[in-house]
Parts: structure tokens; sequence; C-alpha cells
């Protein structure tokens, strides 16, 4: 049986790359067609997230002139995490694979010839994975690398160098729907899921047009939710830090009784000051990380929905 591939695309502000992006993409799914590996009704669906621009009229107009695109609007921004969730959700009930992607051209859309190849191997996740990181700055380049490192280290079980580009089979979809958190992050979530993975490389491309859409400040947000969301080691080490601190202080205690008796105390403003900073301080971080679990379990709690779909183009 041949199947059905659906290309989930998330987009906010894409209007300047969205024509080139539907050009390359129909010309993919073309050759894949015509080579047998997907069937004649697969096709690409665009997820606008709450767009500010003319992206969904673009999508609408794209609709119009071509029979492979559909579209889904979302009622307001969702982010990210929870387009790419729509457009999956909405997907899986008319195709047997979904791969998501962004709409910026970065990952090589020839790519998707390779993880139809491994689909068709028997693998139900394909990982988009990145070869290098040379079209990075030196800035992103190296707070990515941290990024990755630090959630490995957290007990995250990431792929490295895998944003959100990959493959996923419809019995991956299904139990992807059970896994009903608020907060997403769909780079932990889906090696929780099992089923055989594997990982094709490519090499990421400078964005087509337009701005990124994960400026530090998001990135920095992203990474805070997704070890909150797949890791208590921060509360752990904040209490193995409580212990370490109260260790230190006994030291100190007899280290200070031992000075007094042998007649070198002095009393030392400098000392006291640094030592209120630093446990005040402390005890400030400690309450945020607290405070951020806490936040979450809050949010979980509404069982709010994390996207509401406004408008949908399909045939």
């Amino acid at each position: 049986m041949i199947p059905v591939l659906y290309l989930v695309i998330p987009c906010y502000n894409e209007e300047e790359v969205l024509r080139e992006t539907t050009r390359q993409l129909l010309e993919r799914l073309k050759v894949l067609k015509e080579n047998g590996k997907i069937a004649e009704d697969s096709r690409i669906l665009y997820v606008n997230d709450g767009s500010g621009d003319k992206t969904w009229e673009l999508i609408s107009s794209l609709y119009e002139e071509h029979d492979e695109v559909s579209g889904l609007n979302l009622s307001r921004n969702r982010g990210h995490q929870n387009a790419v969730l729509a457009g999956l959700m909405y997907a899986k009930e008319c195709a047997d694979a979904v791969i998501s992607l962004d709409a910026d051209l970065q990952d090589d859309v020839k790519t998707i010839d390779k993880m139809m190849e491994e689909y068709h191997s028997g693998f139900d996740i394909v990982y988009g994975v990145r070869n290098s990181r040379k079209t990075d700055s030196f800035f992103k380049k190296n707070t990515a690398q941290a990024f990755y490192k630090f959630m490995r280290m957290m007990g995250v079980d990431i792929i490295y160098n895998h944003a959100d580009f990959r493959l996923m089979s419809k019995r991956v979809l299904d139990e992807l729907e059970h896994y009903k958190e608020v907060n997403l992050f769909l780079r932990g979530i889906v090696p929780l899921i099992g089923f055989p993975s594997t990982c094709v490389y490519y090499e990421r491309h400078e964005r087509f047009a337009g701005e990124s859409k994960y400026p530090l400040r998001k990135m920095l947000s992203f990474a805070v939710n997704g070890i909150t969301s797949f890791s208590t080691k921060p509360i752990r080490l904040i209490t193995t830090l409580g212990f370490v601190i109260c260790l230190v202080s006994v030291v100190m205690l007899i280290y200070s009784l031992a000075s007094y008796f042998a007649g070198r105390a002095e009393s030392g403003w400098s000392s006291l000051i640094v030592s209120i900073w630093a446990l005040g301080g402390l005890q400030l971080s400690a309450i945020g990380i607290i405070g951020e679990y806490i936040g979450k379990m809050y949010l979980e709690t509404k069982e709010r929905p994390k996207f509401c779909i406004q408008d949908i183009l399909d045939r």
C-alpha cells in the first residue's frame, strides 16, 4: 500500500517565504509520487499561528492555486509547538505518515526523500539531524550546543542537533495524542513514545527570507520549558546544595569557635555581608525554580485546550 504523506508547516509571519516554500515542496511531492513512494492525495498542510501579516491570505491563495495545499488557521497565536501539534493531530486522520518542518527553508527539503526511504524500511520515527552548525553565528552555535548538553545533563532524552524536522507514522501520532500536557516540548515527548526510530543527516541552509522567530528571549524560555517539563533534577540540585551549605555552616561554626577560644576572633563586616547576599540569592533562586514547577502544575490542572482552529481549508 502506497502511504499518504502530509507535510505540516507551522507559519508565523511567513508571507515573504511561503511561495518559494510551496514551490520547492510541490516539487518534492511530485518526485516522490512519480517514484511511487507516496500516494496521489499527499499534500502540504500550512498552519497559520495567528500571524500579524498576510500569511493566512497567502495560504488561502495557494489553496486555490494548488490541489496539494491545505491550511489551518488558529484563532490566535499559540506558539510554535502548539501550531505543530495542531497540524499533526489534524493530519493524522488523513495520512499514513506526517513530516513536520519549518517554513523558512532552512531544513533541506530533499531530506524528505531520505525520510520516506527510512519509513519504507520500517521506521516509525525519522529524525532530521543537522550535520553541523556552520551557518550559525558564533553565539547561536555555542548557546545551542550548551542547550543540548545541559538538557542531557538534566536527564532529558533529546536528539542532539535535532529540532522539529521529523517524520512520524500514524500509530506514533495516535500515541502522541495521549500526551495531555499543556507545556509542550515535542523534542522531549517524541523519544518517550518509543517505536522504531532512526536519524537522517542534512546540511542546514540560511533562512530564505524574513527574520528568525526564535530570538534569545524565546530560546531561553524554550530551554526552561523543556527542562522543567521533563526533569526534576533542578529541585534535587537545590536539595543537594542545601545539604552542602549546612555542612559548610557546621565547618564555619567549628572554625569560629576555635578562633574565639584561640583569641583570634575579629568582627568581619565584609564576610557577614557576603554571607547574607549569597544565602539570600540562593534562597531566591531556589524559590524561583520551585515556582516554575508550581506554575506548570497550575497550568496543567486547568486543562485548557492547547489550540483552537478557526478556519480549515481542505478538500
